[in-house]
């Protein structure tokens, strides 16, 4: 599988912008990746004050080069570089060693 990174700097970002991404998260982007074709799957992670990123897992090379190649143009205007206020500093493209699924489950949602 193939994977992407995007990471956006918060160290800049106006106060409060965690819960505007996560708020966006859960009102649209969410939706807009569920069912996507070609994502085996993306997750949204963030550490306060720090960093937010996607990470997105693709079936395939063409998929993920795809998307990355489409996103790279847009980049700087897309949703969350305008909540954030800057671009992102990294979109990394990476190889999935493996997933596993723990004991709990996967659960799917569009906010924890």
């Amino acid at each position: 599988m193939k994977g992407l990174t995007v990471r956006w700097s918060l160290a800049e970002a106006p106060a409060g912008v965690e819960e505007q991404l996560a708020s966006y998260v859960a009102d649209t982007s969410h939706a807009r990746f569920t069912g996507q074709e070609g994502l085996r799957f993306k997750t949204w992670r963030c550490l306060p004050g720090e960093w937010f990123e996607g990470c997105y897992v693709f079936g395939s090379d063409e998929a993920r080069a795809a998307f990355q190649r489409t996103f790279t143009q847009t980049a700087a205007e897309s949703p969350g570089s305008k909540i954030i206020g800057s671009a992102p500093i990294l979109i990394e493209a990476c190889d999935i060693v493996a997933v596993a699924e723990g004991g709990d489950g996967f659960l799917a949602a569009g906010r924890y």
